[in-house]
């Protein structure tokens, strides 16, 4: 029989068999996948662009529909996962992220050494990880040394329970995501105040809010003059900038872990008599987890390559807005940043 060539149709017919064992099966046909009406090579060139384009390219490219598109993808992250990437697992770190409107999350555990998800779940709660190390097993959860994770209780109460030997990490990029989210709080209070006292200057710093958000050296000059403008201004929005800045410095500075848990006392103090809100509560949090932060600081543990993934995977989660179903987007996200290699059918070397 000559080689099936890419996309081309073929019709064969699988016969029944009748097993004693399982009943009435159908026959493997060796050239396609499990249930699919496309031989595998067909799949694996229709799964390649959907891990760098939107899903209207590929639709009209291949001529197939974007649910199509995903059950493919379901198929071939099924037998091209790399079968032993729970294997020898040292160091994980466990995030949630959104993949759909109304509180729709995916667990997500990623290998700190191969910077690769290796496996995810519908859920945010301690059940889904739970889920993880009931399939990793007992004998290889006792492996795991640390688990690098953000502050809420869930993960953290999981790790504990099956993992009782690693030491919860709480990652640098979580503790200044908090404090970013504290002054944004105070952004929005100051925004407020600032549209009844005086409206002329809340209508010049209107739209500024990524000035103060993003990060100095990332400002375009439009951003970067607002920014000066805030700077003059001072007041309390300015207070609780610099409070921002130097959380941020702290981490992002080559510093040693005891000097940077030192620093990150002191900030602590100066949140709490800000006279802020928001800054105080997120101070109150970061002391009561400064012993998983410095863990992270002593391992150099930085959530920094799976937030970089978790970037990867929030451009992939909004070109897959078309998936309906949690399966469907995690087998793109595993497809995308698993442990999985796709060989085009003119790239495997001929039989």
């Amino acid at each position: 029989m000559s080689k099936l060539r890419c996309g081309e149709w073929w019709h064969k017919p699988c016969r029944l068999l009748r097993c004693p064992a399982h009943g009435v099966v159908t026959e493997w046909a060796p050239f396609a996948r499990y249930r699919s009406g496309f031989t595998a090579e067909f799949e694996d060139v229709a799964a390649f662009p959907a891990t760098r384009t939107d899903k209207s390219a590929i639709a009209r490219f291949l001529r197939i529909d974007w649910d199509t598109v995903g059950r493919i993808i379901e198929r071939v992250v099924d037998t091209e996962l790399d079968t032993g990437r729970l294997d020898d697992l040292v160091t994980i770190g466990v995030d949630e992220i959104s993949w759909r409107k109304h509180h729709e999350y995916l667990t997500l555990v990623s290998n700190h050494a191969t910077g690769k998800i290796v496996w995810g779940r519908a859920g945010k709660d301690t059940a889904a990880l739970d889920a993880f190390f009931d399939e990793l097993g007992t004998e290889r959860a006792q492996q795991i040394e640390a688990a690098s994770m953000d502050m809420g209780a869930a993960f953290r109460k999981s790790v504990a329970a099956h993992a009782p030997g690693a030491v919860i990490c709480i990652d640098p990029f979580h503790v200044v995501k908090l404090v970013t989210d504290a002054f944004d709080k105070v952004r929005r209070i100051e925004w407020q105040a600032m549209r009844q006292i005086d409206p002329v200057s809340a209508k010049l710093f209107k739209g500024a809010r990524w000035a103060l958000l993003k990060n100095p050296e990332n400002l375009d000059e439009d951003q970067a003059a607002q920014l000066r403008r805030f700077r003059r201004r001072g007041g309390t929005l300015w207070a609780g900038y610099k409070l921002k800045e130097a959380l941020r410095a702290i981490f992002h500075g080559d510093l040693a872990p005891g000097d940077a848990l030192c620093l990150l006392e002191t900030w602590c103090t100066q949140a709490e008599n800000s006279g802020m809100a928001p800054f105080a509560k997120a101070a109150g949090t970061l002391r009561k987890h400064l012993a998983g932060i410095n863990a992270a600081l002593e391992r150099k543990i930085n959530n920094g390559r799976h937030e970089g993934i978790n970037s990867n995977v929030r451009l992939i989660i909004r070109r897959a807005r078309g998936f309906h179903s949690a399966d469907a987007a995690l087998g793109l996200v595993m497809l995308t940043c698993g442990p999985i290699t796709l060989h085009l059918p003119w790239e495997q070397s001929p039989a």
